[in-house]
């Protein structure tokens, strides 16, 4: 049998640490490995494959479009992105009439940030302590965490930091030379921590007054994650951009800045090859057909429900908290994770840090009560 951890040793360039596992197929919430052995897949992708693994729906699209046209340049017009982008605007909030179509949650960062320069004049940003918003230059100089920062300094100037829900503090920050606030709803690698609806009404409010575009990271929230289609939609948020991603395609990769009608990009100014390819563009019309004719918001907020009941932390001594927005999951340990996510993994459940006492669970929408029940029975097991 080939050995294809020895192939990625000797040929990948050994960014991520590695999980113990070889997935070579999957179905539903269930990965299997080289050996067919099942796990459960709490980790999805990293919030990627909320549809599940291999949805039927999505294959059949996807393969439906490969077989007709797989790429076009935007220096033409094409069926499947026109039709993609009616889409977006039709599901995000009223606020968003735009989309620029691109192929990560970094690049649609990093388009709101050139958007947000090029329509205020500004060149500063605020951003929250423990948000996170990408590894590119620009995304990464939007990340308070050090440790993503620090290798890469000098970033680009001009971002500032605040604490996450302190309105005071933002207050203070914002200024003639910001151009926009950026913040997560909930924020996913800095421990799934909700943002409180008080402070985005203040934000929101604060933002309009002083003419800064407030612009919201909806990477890891978007396409029915948090039990809502948008995370926005839980507080009638109307945002001046939006970026999302991850879940949009469904596991192929696509991503998208959303721009209110006030904002107006000059042609020349930012472009990309890949983004709006029309196989990627077909994957994301399954996708939120599938979120939408299935009501996996609906179904995302009730499984979220399932899972906080089953659980029921208040009797694990080893659990600080549990925090959650729909199938959003944080479980704050008193105790650093990684250990506890090499015992998931003998027990063939895959789950993901969110900082270093947190397990984060994000697991396929489509995920069964059966399936909930086993993982919550060996996260009480090894909790306990």
């Amino acid at each position: 049998m080939t050995d294809y951890k020895a192939l990625e040793h000797e040929y990948g360039v050994p960014l991520q640490a590695k999980r113990d596992l070889v997935a070579v197929r999957g179905n539903g919430a269930l990965l299997y490995d080289e050996h067919d052995r099942e796990y459960i897949d709490c980790a999805a992708g990293i919030a990627v494959a909320s549809l599940g693994h291999c949805h039927p729906k999505l294959v059949a699209a996807i393969r439906q479009q490969a077989e007709t046209l797989i790429t076009c340049p935007n220096i033409m017009y094409n069926d499947m992105r026109s039709k993609l982008l009616e889409k977006l605007v039709e599901v995000t909030p009223e606020s968003l009439t735009r989309a620029y179509l691109c192929n990560s949650g970094a690049e649609a960062i990093e388009a709101a940030l050139k958007f947000a320069r090029l329509h205020t004049g500004r060149t500063n940003f605020v951003t929250a302590m423990r948000g996170f918003h990408g590894r590119t230059m620009g995304a990464v100089s939007a990340t308070y965490t050090p440790k993503y920062r620090e290798a890469f300094q000098p970033l680009i100037p001009g971002f500032d930091y605040v604490p996450f829900n302190k309105i005071e503090k933002l207050d203070a920050a914002v200024n003639d030379s910001t151009a926009a606030v950026m913040f997560e709803l909930v924020q996913g690698e800095g421990g799934v921590n909700p943002i409180q609806a008080d402070y985005l009404a203040a934000v929101r409010k604060l933002c309009s007054e002083r003419g800064v575009l407030l612009i919201i990271d909806e990477i890891q929230t978007g396409f029915c994650r948090t039990g809502r289609f948008f995370a926005c939609d839980h507080f009638n948020l109307q945002p001046d951009i939006m970026c999302v991603a991850k879940a949009m395609g469904g596991g192929v990769p696509v991503g998208a800045t959303l721009l209110n009608a006030d904002i107006n990009i000059e042609p020349g100014l930012h472009g990309t090859t890949f983004g709006g390819n029309p196989l990627a563009c077909a994957a994301a019309l399954a996708a939120i057909d599938v979120y939408q004719t299935d009501n996996l918001a609906q179904r995302a907020a009730e499984l979220g429900d399932y899972f906080e009941q089953q659980l029921n932390v208040a009797d694990l001594p080893q659990v600080r908290s549990l925090r959650r927005l729909g199938l959003m999951i944080g479980i704050e340990l008193k105790q650093k994770v990684q250990d506890k996510l090499a015992e998931l993994l003998e027990h063939r459940i895959i789950a993901l840090p969110a900082g270093p006492n947190v397990i984060r669970m994000l697991p396929p929408l489509v995920i069964e009560k059966e399936q909930i029940d086993r993982v919550v029975k060996t996260l009480r097991e090894i909790l306990a």
